[in-house]
């Protein structure tokens, strides 16, 4: 083979430009500390360094998310300790007040440090960190309880990203601290009425409360002599799984108190709930479920004197149920039982177990408050009507929302048949009686008896009559609202004219469920709104049937000592007012605050309270405890993943000077190969 000048210099040439390729390559790692620095000259090393990249980026996202998460989960941890700490002040505070050696000055002055301790959670709930409220759950920038109380927040979850797929809570919500739900809480109930020993009080004028060894004639007064006296109670309520019922429970007077609580109980069935007296004679009952809120009592006595006559008492007879106080109760007419004077004995027809300060509705001619359980008036607040049962849900003890179904919160397998009475006044000050008809085949309502039937539309296509298991809490307030603002529609059978009624109706005023999901109806055109309501159940006054109402609105029933259910505020308001108002117990004769737990009940419930604060203070511990090992053990990953990065793309600076001292021998020596053969000439030959 031939070897030409030419051939000769391309080849020195191109192996000078690969050394200095080299040594060039190797310089710069050296400079840069880098294997590489653009993905053509090793694509497997750039493609490793990109994904080790993305994790430490995501590590350290990751990282500043629990750190930032960490200071509001510890400020949240701090605020509910406070609180936990401020409860048991309140606590103190109440067990000072049960003293009976407190003077009405002291009450006062203890009443105005719990006033104080009040507006000190009022501000520990408004805590804000960095501009955002912490117990609003995502609406950060709300303040959380407003002047009157209310929660303006939301209930939603704040979340930190720990990852691919991975995410966890932080927060405590405003739902959670405030109307939180305990499930290991046994629901009690307690009557209102102080039930003294009758026998005594009127016989020796020794005042002593009931017991269970007291006979019915000590409970029911039956001091004038007759033949073979009976007495009657009538039950109605609510038991564990939500079914209602109505009982009537007959006793002699020589039965005992005791034989009457065990009634009691057998009526909510086999080993449900424990029945009590406490020591103002007042019955309390306990559920035996835990966490159920449904719970309800309702009970009215009276007496038969000549039970041969046939005629046995009867709560919704005139004789018993006429105008007048249970402390001087009228006799309606002529009867067989009745004085000269046509009066009574205090208590000796009518016994009232329970009173709530309720006035009668439209249509029910009863004016002694305690026969009546759930036939009662919405109580009236300025433009407001407030209702006080909470509708909830049967399956699951949730708050009922415009959407749930009417039977999803009913104690009847089904609504077909079933008939509610909406009494009252309107807005413009007009009486009326208004009947809903709730049928599979389709509801209806009517304002003169069932004559003019309005169908109550669903709101499927095409519209028609609303089947009655279907029937949403929506479409019932829908109706209520259209007849308290006289918004009628103009047929009685037409979608169109339906949807307009509603519409004018929501103008003068609106139908809701509020936090608690109770029904309240506001008057939108008067401050002071003439609009009355009741809403009822129609059979709720037939004692000849044993179940009881499917649907309970307003109802003057046991007061609640003990629920699943918290409403913090609500709570605290009324252990304070019971202290203002130096009420040691329930009083249902006090016209001002009949429905007050007082301040012995009280102390059960801020021990509630503060049981359920305190497990949201751990909740909120682990949050924080989660987050900072979070930050822990992402900054072990972040050095790990740095290392493999590290391993991947960085310069072995010993490695590289070898190499670029072996490459500039190499170089040196091409050099003087070059030098020697260019001095060579064909002279060198000859």
């Amino acid at each position: 083979m031939r070897v030409t000048a030419t051939s000769f210099y391309n080849n020195i040439y191109g192996e000078n430009n690969k050394l200095n390729r080299q040594i060039f390559d190797v310089n710069k790692q050296i400079a840069s500390g880098l294997k590489i620095q653009y993905s053509h000259e090793n694509p497997g090393i750039f493609i490793d360094t990109l994904r080790l990249d993305d994790e430490i980026a995501t590590l350290s996202q990751t990282k500043t998310s629990a750190q930032n998460a960490s200071k509001l989960s510890t400020q949240t941890d701090t605020a509910v300790g406070e609180f936990v700490k401020t409860l048991e002040s309140v606590k103190v505070k109440l067990l000072n007040a049960a003293n009976d050696t407190n003077s009405e000055a002291s009450l006062l002055a203890i009443s105005k440090e719990l006033r104080g301790l009040q507006n000190h959670l009022k501000t520990l709930a408004n805590t804000s960190i960095g501009g955002q409220y912490i117990f609003s759950g995502t609406a950060t920038t709300v303040k959380p309880i407003d002047a009157n109380s209310n929660y303006q927040g939301n209930d939603k979850d704040i979340f930190s990203f720990l990852g691919s797929g991975i995410k966890q809570k932080y927060n405590i919500t405003g739902t959670q601290l405030f109307f939180g739900e305990e499930n290991t809480t046994n629901r009690t109930i307690t009557t209102n009425v102080q039930l003294a020993n009758l026998t005594d009080l009127y016989g020796t004028f020794k005042e002593s409360f009931i017991k269970p060894s007291d006979t019915i004639a000590d409970l029911m007064g039956d001091s004038i002599p007759a033949t073979g006296a009976t007495s009657h109670f009538y039950i109605q309520g609510t038991k564990t799984d939500g079914t209602s019922f109505k009982k009537h429970i007959t006793l002699n007077d020589s039965d005992t108190v005791d034989t009457l609580l065990n009634s009691i109980k057998n009526a909510y069935g086999t080993d449900q709930v424990d029945i009590s007296l406490n020591t103002q004679g007042q019955i309390q009952i306990i559920d035996k479920q835990k966490g159920s809120s449904k719970l309800d009592f309702h009970m009215v006595g009276a007496i038969d004197f000549n039970p041969a006559a046939g005629d046995a008492a009867n709560i919704t007879d005139p004789m018993y149920v006429t105008s007048g106080s249970i402390d001087n109760l009228q006799l309606a007419g002529t009867n067989d039982y009745a004085t000269a004077s046509n009066t009574v004995t205090p208590g000796l027809y009518v016994k009232e177990f329970t009173k709530s300060g309720f006035t009668t509705p439209v249509g029910v001619s009863n004016a002694v408050e305690g026969v009546n359980y759930d036939r009662t008036n919405f109580t009236q607040s300025g433009a407001s009507l407030l209702s006080n049962v909470s509708q909830i849900v049967t399956s699951d003890n949730s708050f009922a929302l415009p959407s749930t179904k009417l039977l999803d919160v009913a104690s009847s397998p089904t609504l077909n048949t079933e008939q509610l009475v909406l009494s009252g006044k309107n807005i413009s000050g007009a009486a009326f009686t208004m009947q809903i008809d709730l049928n599979t085949a389709g509801s209806t309502f009517s304002l003169d008896g069932g004559v003019t039937n309005y169908t109550i539309f669903d709101t499927n296509v095409p519209r028609a009559a609303v089947n009655s298991d279907q029937m949403t809490y929506q479409q019932l307030m829908d109706v209520v609202n259209m007849v308290l603002t006289n918004s009628i529609p103009a047929t009685t059978a037409t979608s169109t004219d339906y949807d307009n009624a509603i519409a004018s109706a929501n103008t003068l005023g609106s139908v809701s469920l509020d936090y608690a999901g109770k029904i309240n109806f506001q008057d939108k055109t008067s401050p002071i709104t003439k609009a009355q309501m009741s809403l009822y159940d129609a059979k709720s006054s037939d004692y000849n049937i044993t179940t009881g109402s499917s649907l309970t609105f307003n109802a003057n029933s046991a007061l609640t000592v003990r629920d699943p259910k918290t409403d913090l505020f609500a709570q605290i308001e009324e252990m304070i007012k019971s202290v203002e108002e130096g009420k040691k117990f329930p009083n249902g004769l006090d016209s001002k605050d009949p429905r007050n737990p007082g301040v012995q009940n009280s102390i059960q419930m801020i021990d509630d309270l503060s049981d359920h604060v305190s497990r949201l203070q751990a909740e909120a511990g682990s949050y924080t405890q989660v987050m900072d090992l979070t930050v822990s053990r992402t900054d072990l990953l972040i050095i790990s993943t740095k290392t493999l990065r590290s391993d991947v793309i960085d310069t072995d600076i010993a490695e590289s000077t070898l190499k670029m001292q072996q490459l500039s021998l190499n170089y040196q020596a091409l050099l003087s190969n070059i030098s020697k053969v260019s001095k060579l000439s064909l002279v060198n030959y000859l």
